[in-house]
């Protein structure tokens, strides 16, 4: 038989075009829903949205001021310390021992573009090729991407709402191996407004210090729980993880500041140098302007957070109560962040609309385009079955676009 002739130049140039490193990642689902919403709206449709995870408020006046002044003062037009304003990462540090209760000095904070940058830079910190980080499902959309992209492994725990969509300690260390570095904790919860426990968060900690496991802590939802929850920061429930955690937060989902992207690691401080590190050659520091708006938010009352609280706990109630009336759906009550993550496995195998759904990235397809509503498939958060669903957005488009939802969903067959 005969040989095959090599690729040619050009074949060998469009194989390569783009890295395999980055040619793996996925497109933020949630994101990609929001875009599609807005689009389809910009089109003159009446799409309600329940994609992008943003508080619908406007930033409080007292932190636009705070920006504006910064614009007017030419110190703010240069380079400044790739870690962060000084006087940021100091009142980052005040803002983390009054709010959680951990200690971190102004050394151990790192000021970063957004809470996403964050994430990203905690793994690539951290972790080698071929290293296994523990990944409680369902998750955020990007935590497994920038797994990946740090050349990580990502070992899913699929959890359901059976157990608060929690992971057990029997359910990590069965997970456990020689290679794990790392688990991923996210509590309250994006996507599914789940908040452990102290007893459970204790638990988790002790274990990940027995093992000699790092924990990367994401809690930018600490200010948001309801019916008597409470935000357990992990290291201050387990003092001796404080030498292998980095927690991470922002400004976006508290203050409703999302567009601003002003996000931190606070951790160890050799850990936190060599993240800095990194961060000087890739983005050097975030906008002054947007860290003079964030130092005047994390030294500020908590006023305003009060508010949004009070009004996603209103709604919260609202969407739990609407969804559990669909024939099919079945809505666990949230006790944290602003979503709701309703299992719809029964509405998978039947008809609507002339079509079969076969998985939630279907319904959730059909959901758009019937309804005019946008909800993210569970397959986003690696839990298929599932939808997620933000309810920060105004009162009346809330349960108009559960009720079409809802409409819709009761003629499947």
């Amino acid at each position: 038989m005969g040989t095959a002739a090599p690729p040619s130049v050009t074949e060998q140039h469009v194989r390569h075009r783009i890295s395999a490193r980055i040619g793996g990642i996925a497109e933020s689902a949630t994101l990609a829903v929001d875009a599609k919403a807005k689009a389809l709206k910009a089109a003159g449709r009446p799409v309600i949205g329940f994609g992008a995870g943003e508080p619908d408020f406007p930033t409080p006046a007292p932190i636009v001021a705070a920006a504006q002044a910064a614009c007017a003062d030419p110190k703010n037009h240069r380079y400044t310390p790739a870690a962060g304003l000084p006087e940021l990462r100091a009142a980052v540090a005040e803002k983390t021992k009054r709010d959680s209760g951990l200690e971190v000095t102004a050394g151990q904070v790192l000021i970063t573009n957004g809470g996403k940058q964050a994430v990203y830079q905690a793994f690539a910190t951290l972790v080698d090729p071929g290293d296994e980080v523990i990944l409680p499902a369902p998750y955020w959309t990007t935590y497994p991407e920038a797994i990946t992209l740090a050349g990580g492994v990502p070992v899913v725990v699929v959890t359901g709402p059976e157990a608060d969509y929690l992971p057990s300690v029997e359910q990590l260390e069965a997970a456990r191996t020689p290679r794990t570095k790392a688990l991923l904790w996210c509590s309250p919860s994006n996507p599914t407004g789940s908040v452990a426990s102290r007893e459970q968060t204790e638990a988790v900690g002790r274990w990940a210090v027995e093992h000699g496991i790092w924990v990367i802590t994401d809690e930018i939802y600490e200010h948001l729980v309801y019916d008597g929850a409470e935000a357990v920061s992990m290291p201050v429930a387990v003092p001796e993880l404080a030498e292998t955690c980095v927690v991470l937060n922002g400004v976006a989902k508290t203050y409703a500041m999302t567009g601003w992207r002003v996000g931190w690691m606070a951790g160890p401080a050799d850990v936190i140098k060599a993240a800095t590190n990194l961060q000087s050659h890739l983005s050097s520091n975030v906008c002054n302007v947007a860290q003079r708006a964030a130092l005047e938010a994390v030294s500020g009352p908590l006023d305003a957070v009060a508010e949004m609280r009070a009004a996603f706990d209103r709604r919260r109630r609202s969407i739990v109560d609407l969804l559990s009336a669909i024939p099919g759906v079945r809505c666990p009550t949230p006790r944290g962040a602003f979503y709701a993550y309703p299992a719809v496995q029964e509405l998978i195998g039947k008809e609507l609309r002339g079509s079969r759904i076969d998985d939630t990235v279907g319904l959730a397809a059909a959901i758009l385009e019937h309804a005019e509503v946008a909800v993210v498939p569970g397959e986003a958060f690696g839990t298929p079955g599932f939808l997620r669903l933000s309810y920060a957005l105004a009162d009346d488009d809330l349960r108009t676009g559960v009720e079409r939802m809802g409409a819709l969903l009761a003629e499947a067959k």
